[in-house]
């Protein structure tokens, strides 16, 4: 290389970063982006919460994290699809015949069992995002998604009228046990499931038979 000049992108002359290796770094430092917000939000809450202050705990620039997220409510949004993965990831070992009401049960107790290193932050959250409206409705937007993808892993459809009703009562259902999650310390999270337990039954109707149910049917 002729002196003066700059090392070509890519670092040591092999070229540019090979895209799967690329694709994982991008997961990487949103990992790092995710977590460094919520560290933040538990220790200042998330109106004080600042982009260049999550930038700086994940050891990013901020360019990065302009170029990833475009509000600290994106942020946020990244994270509870975070979780919507992790409850997704494992299918649920259910038998055919089981109520779909307790296929949603175990789903959810999935979503605060993958919430509860992050329990300081989401009660920061639950009392901070009320104040900060467009934060608080893309939350709640959020919330209604991740709800209708919970339905459906159930075998519940979560779209035409029935759906709708039944994703709306279920976020309401799940916001409601929340509250018990977070003063919940017991070891196994009994009072939560009780909680949860007794709004479900309280909905069920709206479930119907379930998609997996009216499916072993037809093929009988």
């Amino acid at each position: 290389m002729p002196k003066g000049r700059s090392q070509p992108p890519g670092g040591n002359g092999n070229g540019p970063p090979h895209p799967a290796s690329a694709a994982q770094t991008e997961l990487d430092d949103r990992d790092r982006i995710i977590d460094a917000a919520l560290a933040c939000i538990s220790r200042r809450g998330w109106r004080r919460l600042s982009l260049a202050e999550i930038a700086g705990g994940a050891g990013v620039p901020i360019l990065q994290l302009y170029r990833m997220y475009p509000s600290k409510a994106a942020v946020l949004s990244d994270f509870f699809r975070r979780i919507d993965e992790a409850v997704l990831a494992i299918p649920l070992d259910s038998a055919p015949d089981e109520r779909p009401r307790d296929r949603v049960f175990d789903l959810l107790m999935r979503r605060f069992d993958a919430l509860t290193p992050h329990r300081a932050a989401i009660e920061r959250l639950s009392r901070d995002l009320p104040a900060d409206p467009l934060a608080a409705l893309a939350a709640g937007a959020g919330l209604l998604r991740s709800m209708r993808w919970m339905l459906e892993a159930a075998g519940i459809p979560g779209e035409g009228l029935a759906g709708i009703v039944a994703v709306k009562l279920t976020a309401a259902a799940y916001m409601a046990t929340m509250r018990t999650w977070l003063r919940d310390e017991s070891p196994d999270l009994a009072p939560t499931m009780a909680a949860l337990d007794r709004r479900l039954r309280g909905i069920e109707r709206w479930y119907g038979g379930g998609r997996r149910d009216r499916e072993a049917t037809a093929s009988t």
